[in-house]
């Protein structure tokens, strides 16, 4: 189930050359959903979005083998992928609408802080 949610980003999120790694934050908020974060490469980190109709079907697919119809989800979940390590992390956020927010006093900040690093 992961794996076709991180590919249907990676395809969706449009040609960057070079990147290594992916952070995509997914967002449901009340009446809207996006998908927007960075891919990084050696050469530096792209900015990257997905049209929500593109995505959809792999992201119901995903959320409905971790809830049930009718169950309230996620505001957010962060979906960190490292292709050249094969690694990828999905992490939820609940509640806290202000968690992973990008604005421009903090985009530098937390393009760092969304980049994938697994020990």
């Amino acid at each position: 189930m992961t794996a076709e949610l991180v590919t249907s980003l990676v395809d969706a999120m449009g040609p960057v050359d070079g990147w290594e790694s992916l952070a995509m934050i997914l967002e449901f908020g009340e009446g809207f959903r996006s998908a927007h974060g960075y891919a990084y490469s050696p050469e530096g980190v792209t900015p990257v979005a997905c049209k929500w109709s593109s995505i959809e079907a792999a992201v119901d697919t995903y959320l409905g083998g971790h809830y049930r119809p009718g169950e309230r989800l996620p505001v957010k979940i962060l979906v960190q992928y490292d292709r050249t390590a094969g690694k990828h992390e999905v992490t939820f956020e609940d509640t806290d609408e202000e968690r992973w927010a990008v604005k421009p006093k903090n985009f530098r900040r937390m393009r760092e802080q969304l980049r994938p690093k697994f020990d």
